[in-house]
């Protein structure tokens, strides 16, 4: 396992990781040299659009037609040479003071994703939940560094990273009840940590490890987790691993926010038909001696979808040619948009991107959407004031005042990445676009909907914000309005 100070550190790229399996995994290295072309050229297809789409470079030094989103070429060129390695590209296109930081992001990227072809789900059709969130092998559909796990190593990765399907058996630490904070309900003061960040928390001198291990498996996510005893609760830890653009630490703002914007976003839902919120039953952090939440030291406890439902998430759909056709598109969009749009003219906009956002199938059809994981959201005082209902105490980022700021946070996720990722699996066939013009024409209120079929569609710069001196901070580009 890593050490304590590997997490500023290790980022194996392709050779350090065949070196690694050449020791520990003989068996995967074949395979995972095999799979390094395609891991190179899916990475470099998402390098290759954000460089057109976030105006990174003069377009001219690319030359061509701009890369149509979620098509795949494999190759770039720049300045009239072919580039097939990402890394590559990135070294040679940018001319920027954190260009070394992205190439090395892009180079563990392409190894990770190389690591995860090489060890293949065995079912194609995954009948849980958690297989097939472990079936997703590739990630971010645009961020080209969709598989970077900066601070694991390759054997921390393969321990694990949900795409190997590892067991993990989280720790549980005993915490002194003056420095134990929870919201929700309450919970005694005993926290379950991820394995990776066990030393780092008993590092700390704030909690005591008990000794006790509670089998789980790794979600979409890798720190959120389904407990094995207990299917009805997912567990999301904190992990300081930058897994694409941010260090997955839990903020005092997440522990802060959940349980309130449950309550708000469940009661906005019964209104809805069809949206189940997977609620956010607890949150707990501890304190240090200046009374300060510890990012490194929390948890959230949330519901799980129905277990015995045939629920999968969003992004898991265009691997799924079984289940994903026009007709089941249709379906979806009806299912999904009315609820969405009905939340955001109250004030409520969700981040439903493909790993937050999932379906529940019986039969082959879409019967219900579930939606989880509250941090992204945001919400609009006057909006919720307006639909009957009061702001909740939220802190940090989630209240805003700034209406696109408001439905730029469900048109990058829902349309600009999720439907159009559908829509392209289904060859990009305009009467599916007519479709989701139609039902927003039903479902938005009059302004939303002007905005939503007439204007051009935000999209998170993923790989400016990577160059950005502050990658945390969002930034946006846009993509032409298919309904539009």
């Amino acid at each position: 396992m890593s050490t304590g100070d590997d997490h500023a550190t290790a980022a194996p790229d392709e050779a350090a990781t065949l070196r690694a399996l050449r020791v520990h995994r003989p068996d995967l290295t074949d395979a995972y040299t095999a799979a390094l072309p395609a891991a190179r050229a899916a990475i470099l297809d998402r390098l290759h659009g954000a460089l057109w789409r976030e105006n990174l470079v003069d377009r001219r030094r690319l030359g061509g037609p701009e890369p149509a989103l979620f098509q795949h070429h494999g190759t770039a060129v720049l300045d009239g040479v072919p580039h097939h390695h990402p890394a590559r590209l990135a070294a040679a296109a940018l001319n920027s003071p954190n260009t070394a930081r992205l190439v090395r992001e892009l180079d563990n990227s392409v190894a990770n994703l190389a690591l995860a072809l090489a060890d293949p789900h065995p079912d194609r059709h995954p009948a849980t939940l958690v297989d097939a969130e472990q079936a997703i092998a590739d990630g971010h559909p645009l961020h080209p560094c969709c598989r970077t796990r900066i601070g694991m190593d390759t054997l921390d990765v393969l321990r694990y990273a949900p795409e190997h399907r590892p067991v993990v058996q989280l720790a549980v630490v005993d915490v002194d009840p003056a420095r134990w904070r929870t919201g929700g309900t309450p919970r005694p003061p005993r926290l379950p940590v991820h394995p990776w960040q066990l030393p780092r928390a008993v590092a700390t001198g704030l909690v005591t490890d008990t000794g006790r291990r509670v089998p789980a498996h790794p979600l979409m996510s890798l720190r959120t987790l389904a407990f094995a005893d207990d299917p009805a609760v997912h567990l999301k830890t904190a992990v300081e691993v930058q897994m694409t653009s941010a260090v997955r630490t839990l903020s005092p703002a997440a522990v802060h926010n959940g349980p309130l914007a449950s309550a708000l976003v469940a009661r906005l839902a019964q209104r809805t038909d069809g949206l189940n919120l997977l609620r956010e039953t607890t949150a707990a952090t501890v304190v240090d001696d200046h009374g300060d939440p510890q990012r490194t030291l929390g948890a959230v406890w949330r519901e799980a979808p129905p277990p015995h439902a045939t629920v999968l998430p969003l992004a898991a759909l265009p691997g799924r040619p079984d289940l994903l056709t026009p007709d089941f598109f249709t379906r979806l969009v009806d299912l999904l948009l009315p609820p969405l749009l009905t939340l955001l003219d109250a004030g409520v906009a969700l981040e439903a991107h493909g790993q937050n956002t999932l379906v529940q199938v019986d039969n082959g059809r879409p019967v219900r959407i579930h939606y989880r994981d509250l941090g992204g959201l945001h919400v609009h005082a006057g909006r919720l004031a307006a639909a009957g209902l009061q702001m909740p105490p939220l802190i940090g980022a989630l209240p805003t005042g700034d209406e696109d700021a408001l439905r730029t946070k469900l048109l990058a996720a829902a349309f600009s990445t999720v439907l159009a990722h559908l829509v392209a699996a289904l060859g990009g066939d305009q009467r599916l676009w007519d479709h989701v013009a139609a039902t927003v024409r039903a479902a938005a209120n009059r302004h939303d909907a002007h905005v939503i079929l007439r204007r051009d569609w935000p999209l998170k710069a993923t790989t400016a914000m990577r160059l950005a001196d502050d990658p945390l901070e969002d930034r946006w580009c846009t993509i032409p309005n298919p309904l539009a």
